[in-house]
């Protein structure tokens, strides 16, 4: 008696990763759609011989999107999104390897692994001047307003100018790189009036202002290792006639007379007469035309 005897596969293995940690760094300015993490370090093998189902989750809130699988059966890892150092440093990912697909009402057996990305900060931002004002709401764009200063005329100041809101100053946004930042004039002096420190951003004087126009200076602001990366601001000065006295009141004291009843905005008299309004003034010296 010939007996035939057939073994039927069951399925009681679970899938197996090779890893159910690994670690990946990856550069902030990663090209969309490049690969972040191959299929050869995520395959999940199966005793049964079962045909594995993938799935990817991201579980760090506001990390969505960035990341994604190639396909169901695929689960070699990509970037979905581009990558902002601003937004997020790290996020965490849990790869889901399944051996019935995920709809399926047959028995299942499950197995994960667990991805951490780490963003690296790469120089992806021209320098700010600073005061800036953010315009966005991830604070990744500071726009800064010109500085303005101002000169006598004929004259030479042998220290750095006094401007507003404050010294030319420039940053790298870049933080964790920090680089190395060049200042020089490119525009606005034709007469080479003015030179700025290239370290420091001090605006100085070469010669004497002859004019009494103003200067509207154009100052970069550029990486020492990636002449790309620059910034440029407008820097007014204006040449004035030297102040060499404080203004002052024509008289120490002024009286004046109101009315009981006035509407507001209404004239003050001068005291003991009526009709005239009182006057308040105020010369200069150094203005006597005016």
């Amino acid at each position: 008696l010939a007996i035939t005897v057939t073994i039927l596969n069951k399925n009681d293995n679970r899938p197996v990763f090779k890893q159910t940690n690994l670690t990946k760094v990856v550069p902030e300015d990663t090209k969309v759609n490049a690969t972040i993490v191959t299929r050869e370090h995520l395959r999940a093998t199966d005793a049964d011989l079962d045909t594995i189902f993938y799935e990817l989750t991201t579980t760090v809130s506001g990390t969505d999107g960035y990341f994604a699988i190639k396909g169901v059966n695929n689960p070699e890892i990509y970037l979905q999104k581009a990558l902002d150092y601003e937004k997020f440093k790290s996020t965490t990912l849990v790869l889901y390897a399944r051996d019935r697909p995920a709809d399926s009402t047959d028995t299942t057996n499950t197995a994960n692994t667990t991805i951490n990305i780490f963003i690296e900060q790469t120089d992806t931002k021209s320098p700010w001047f600073l005061p800036c004002t953010f315009i966005n709401m991830d604070n990744s764009i500071c726009i800064s307003s010109p500085y303005t200063g101002r000169v006598n005329i004929s004259e030479i100041s042998t220290e750095p100018l006094i401007l507003e809101p404050g010294p030319i100053y420039a940053i790298d946004p870049d933080y964790t790189l920090n680089e190395k930042i060049v200042y020089s004039i490119v525009g606005g002096d034709a007469d080479k009036v003015f030179a700025v420190g290239a370290d420091t951003g001090n605006l100085t004087m070469n010669k004497a202002a002859t004019s009494p126009d103003s200067y509207l200076l154009q100052v970069m602001a550029t990486q020492v290792n990636n002449i790309q990366k620059y910034s440029i601001v407008s820097v007014e000065i204006k040449v004035i006639n030297k102040s060499d006295y404080p203004p002052y009141f024509e008289s120490k004291i002024y009286n004046g007379t109101v009315f009981v009843g006035l509407a507001p905005r209404s004239f003050v008299f001068q005291a003991g007469d009526p009709s005239r309004p009182l006057m308040i003034k105020a010369v200069d010296d150094d203005f006597p035309d005016v």
